[in-house]
């Protein structure tokens, strides 16, 4: 005979039903498949495309600022950094006024794929949106905002 479950099944149930984190990890996974999907024709993932599109700025970024913009660590960066930059999408440069800084930008290849990306992008996100009904985007982006910038839990 097995030893019953310090916590009840019920509880599992009430956690799968009610947590923030479950449902916007589920969440985040399917958006991110379906841009997956929609961008695989330029060999590009959602990441990617996210990433070479913080570096589509007038002045190349530092590291520090990119990953603090997609919310990953330096070594997060530079490992997704890497298959960008094999493929000539992307060049990493010393910063001319301060040897330790390191900067970011896209080439010229980088430009246009981005370019094309963004078509496609721009008719993932319709749907999207479009899933989402009146307003829908816009009450989760504020939503997820708000939870971005949210203090830390005491005690926690």
């Amino acid at each position: 005979m097995s030893k019953p479950p310090i916590l009840p099944f019920s509880t599992t149930i009430f956690v799968r039903d009610t947590c923030l984190c479950l449902h916007v990890q589920r969440a985040a996974r399917a958006l991110a498949r379906r841009f997956d999907e929609a961008l695989r024709p330029l060999d590009i993932t959602n990441g990617q495309f996210s990433l070479m599109m913080s570096l589509n700025r007038p002045e190349p970024p530092s590291m520090s600022a990119v990953a603090s913009l997609l919310a990953m660590d330096r070594t997060t960066l530079t490992a997704a950094l890497k298959p960008l930059e094999r493929r000539g999408l992307v060049e990493t440069f010393v910063d001319s006024e301060d040897r330790r800084l390191r900067r970011l930008r896209l080439t010229e290849a980088g430009e246009r794929l981005l370019s094309d990306a963004m078509p496609i992008w721009t008719q993932t996100h319709a749907v999207v949106d479009e899933h989402l009904g009146d307003r829908g985007s816009d009450r989760l982006r504020a939503d997820l905002l708000a939870l971005t910038e949210a203090p830390p839990v005491c005690g926690a």
